[in-house]
């Protein structure tokens, strides 16, 4: 399950991004996906999670009312729609894959697209 996210950009504040996390596995619609973002000199953070049938989904408290994960299995692709970004979503966005529902132990993770919103 190898995973590539794209769909960063820069946008102004008040605008929209979508996230693509793309997957050339057979078993994509067995893996758990979140996405994260890591902001310059800050910690890693969960920012939404989708289950397998993306029947169920979660967010953090920050994002939540603005963003909207949701996946398409027969494309094997997750997406993240980003509205009314703020500058505060500004980071490198991440998917990342597992089965491990409980302990969250991921075996694959994209390689990361930039989200830049301007103020």
């Amino acid at each position: 399950v190898q995973l590539q996210a794209s769909g960063g950009g820069l946008v102004q504040a008040g605008g929209s991004l979508r996230l693509s996390c793309a997957s050339s596995g057979r078993t994509f619609d067995t893996y758990v996906i979140d996405w994260f973002r890591r902001a310059p000199g800050k910690a890693r953070e969960i920012v939404a999670s989708a289950s397998w049938s993306g029947g169920s989904t979660s967010y953090a408290d920050f994002v939540k009312g603005r963003f909207t994960i949701s996946r398409d299995n027969a494309k094997n692709t997750v997406y993240l729609q980003m509205n009314s970004l703020k500058p505060e979503d500004t980071a490198v966005y991440y998917c990342a894959a597992t089965r491990d529902v409980s302990l969250r132990n991921y075996e694959y993770w994209g390689q990361g697209t930039q989200v830049t919103v301007s103020s």
